[in-house]
């Protein structure tokens, strides 16, 4: 663990170092901006949901533009800019005063948090090879899951004081953490000469060679595949605090639940990931991960027809089955993203995963409240889309598997 929070290598170090200070503030902001739109602006939570989810559809196209990009200027260049951009976007939320320069301020938050996001994919992908690059990948999401908590509960302090003044000053506090996460990436390329030089080659090599991953049909397959396991995100979320309500259980236990799935995710998200260098298993990976989201949908429908304490044990068995589905999920997904790609153009490769990502990040709450609102046939449906996604991307692992040459 501590190899996880303090790693030796000095990009890992730096990575992590900016990955700590990114979650804070993602944890700071997404726990004030709501009541901060809505309450203090005086925006109508309709017209919040329309901003976000324009802003949304703008990140989809940003995903892969920051990866193409990241192939031609260096991907610690553009997560270094990307960064301190999503910054000033959110020191800019305290000067919004209508909806239109609202929607126009979350678009750049947006766009700058997923160019950035893809930038920092290509860059582990360009500098680590193998089992090490996934296991890195792991560690990152690991203190994202921790700094994300920790900045949850500092931002209580402006939910406790409860005045205008207070969500504005967390929403600064959030600005000024992606401004300090750009240090630790700014200084990379004179500390780590072989990473300049590195980058500086590939960006050679990628302008006449590099070819595009929009015509790679096994990527695009498994983008696809991936894309709809990873729409579980917006059940832990969105559909299981809704479900919550609906049953016998407190609401209360929604916080229990939470807390189950990030203690679960510290502690078993870099063992999970061993091994997933290979394709081939990082395709079995995904589909039993999915096998997991699916157990975890039965759960949580059943939890409808038990009382109080029933429902409790149910949902805490149902939150255990989503964690372990995400957590192989995720390791199997970046196994695939990673070692299918082609090294040549690797981060439009990646910037194509991330736009698979953004997809998903769009359609899961859609999908997490349709569920819901269906009960028990929602959750079955939900469940068979789960293992029909998995199961394509282990066959699709499979299939690239056998395509490659033997020695």
């Amino acid at each position: 663990m501590i190899q996880t929070f303090f790693p030796q290598d000095r990009v890992a170090r730096s990575l992590t170092v900016s990955t700590m200070a990114f979650a804070l503030s993602s944890g700071v902001f997404y726990t004030v901006s709501t009541l901060y739109f809505t309450l203090v602006i005086g925006l109508s939570a309709t017209t919040v949901g329309l901003g976000l989810g324009i802003a949304g559809g703008t990140g989809v196209l940003a995903s892969y533009a920051g990866g193409w990009l990241a192939d031609r200027v260096g991907a610690h260049h553009v997560q270094t800019v990307a960064t301190g951009l999503n910054g000033v976007a959110l020191l800019a939320y305290t000067f919004v005063s209508d909806a239109v320069v609202f929607t126009l301020i979350a678009c750049l938050a947006v766009i700058t948090r997923s160019v950035g996001s893809s930038s920092k994919q290509a860059m582990l992908a360009r500098w680590y090879t193998g089992p090490e690059r996934v296991e890195v990948r792991a560690r990152m999401r690991v203190v994202t899951n921790v700094f994300i908590g920790l900045g949850t509960v500092a931002a209580a302090a402006a939910l406790l004081i409860g005045t205008a003044s207070a969500y504005r000053v967390a929403v600064v506090v959030a600005g000024v953490l992606l401004l300090a996460a750009t240090m630790p990436l700014a200084g990379l390329g004179r500390h780590v000469p072989e990473l300049a030089a590195r980058m500086t080659a590939v960006r050679e090599r990628t302008a006449s060679t590099g070819p595009s991953p929009l015509r790679d049909r096994t990527y695009i397959a498994s983008v696809a595949c991936n894309a709809v396991v990873a729409t579980q995100f917006g059940l832990l979320t969105v559909g299981m605090p809704l479900w919550v309500a609906t049953t016998d259980a407190p609401t209360a236990i929604v916080s229990v639940l939470l807390v189950l799935n990030t203690v679960v995710v510290a502690a078993l998200q870099v063992r999970a990931s061993r091994g997933t260098d290979d394709v081939r298993k990082a395709g079995r990976t995904v589909r039993r991960a999915s096998w997991l989201l699916a157990m975890a949908c039965g759960l949580y429908a059943l939890a409808g027809y038990g009382n109080m304490i029933v429902a409790c044990v149910l949902f805490v068995l149902a939150a255990f089955a989503h964690t372990m589905g995400e957590i192989l999920g995720e390791a199997g997904g970046w196994g695939m993203a990673f070692e299918l790609a082609d090294q040549r153009s690797v981060g439009a490769y990646q910037g194509l995963s991330q736009t698979g990502y953004a997809i998903a990040a769009m359609f899961s709450p859609i999908l997490a409240t349709t569920a819901v609102e269906h009960g028990t046939a929602g959750w079955v449906g939900l469940a068979a889309l789960f293992v029909l996604a998995g199961t394509g991307a282990a066959a699709v692992a499979r299939h690239a598997a056998m395509m490659v040459p033997a020695d």
